[in-house]
């Protein structure tokens, strides 16, 4: 992937390159009424791109922090959820210790007599 991402900088700095070689005569941009910068075309599609790739970047940075916001609040979840079962899985125990209790505390009981048994008598 890193070898694709290499061929298609390249390609795109070639290409700016011959853009720039083939363009020199200057321009003028306008950015507010009365304010206006003349310089050469390359230059100005230079800035441009510059502009454009850390507008990108910031955007990149921006949806990165949202996504590790997000696997935080996940984490959060999950261990809350973890202790949830923890608690219920400790209760379960104690569930279970106090029917063995209240079992050994009931009188013995006769055993239970099965229908096959019942016929053969």
């Amino acid at each position: 992937m890193r070898q694709v991402n290499f061929v298609i900088i390249f390609v795109m700095c070639l290409a700016l390159v011959l853009f720039g070689i083939e363009n020199t005569e200057p321009s003028v941009i306008r950015l507010v009424e009365g304010v206006q910068i003349q310089a050469p075309l390359s230059i100005e599609l230079i800035l441009a791109m510059g502009i454009g790739a850390v507008l990108a970047w910031v955007f990149s940075v921006w949806t990165g922090l949202q996504g590790l916001m997000d696997a935080r609040q996940s984490q959060e979840v999950l261990e809350q959820k973890d202790e949830t079962i923890q608690e219920l899985e400790q209760d379960i125990e104690r569930y279970k210790v106090e029917l063995q209790e209240q079992r050994r505390l009931l009188p013995a009981a006769d055993p239970v007599v099965t229908k096959a048994e019942v016929e053969v008598s």
